[in-house]
C-alpha cells in the first residue's frame, strides 16, 4: 500500500516523534476491527516497550509514515508517547552510548 495512502496524504504528527522517542500501547480494551492492518500491527507491537525507529524498521515501513500512525494512536489514547529529556541543543549521553555499544556490535 502507498505511504500517502497510509496517511491520507498527511505529511505532518501532532506529537514530538524523534528516533528515540519510546512508545507502548495502553492497556485500555479497544475495539481494532476498524483498524486498517498497519495501524493494528503497531499497536500489537507496542505492547512491549518500542522506539519509533524501531517500530518502522520491523513493520519495513517508512519512518514518516509510522510517526503519523503513531501520533494518531497516541491522540486516540491507544499509545502512551515518553519523550526523554534533553538539555538545551545537547544530545542525551546515554542515548549516544546506547548507539555506540550497538555500532561496535556490527
Amino acid at each position: 500500500m502507498r505511504p500517502y495512502t497510509l496517511t491520507r496524504g498527511r505529511t505532518r504528527y501532532g506529537h514530538v516523534l524523534l528516533v528515540e522517542t519510546l512508545v507502548t500501547t495502553l492497556d485500555c480494551p479497544q475495539d481494532e476491527s476498524g483498524d486498517m492492518p498497519e495501524v493494528a500491527r503497531i499497536v500489537h507491537l507496542c505492547r512491549g516497550v518500542r522506539s519509533v525507529a524501531e517500530v518502522a524498521a520491523i513493520l519495513h515501513m517508512p519512518l514518516g509514515v509510522v510517526r503519523v500512525l503513531i501520533s494518531d494512536l497516541a491522540s486516540q489514547g491507544r499509545i502512551s508517547v515518553y519523550q526523554a529529556e534533553h538539555e538545551a541543543g545537547r544530545p542525551d549521553r546515554a542515548l549516544l552510548e546506547r548507539v555506540l555499544g550497538g555500532l561496535r556490535k556490527i
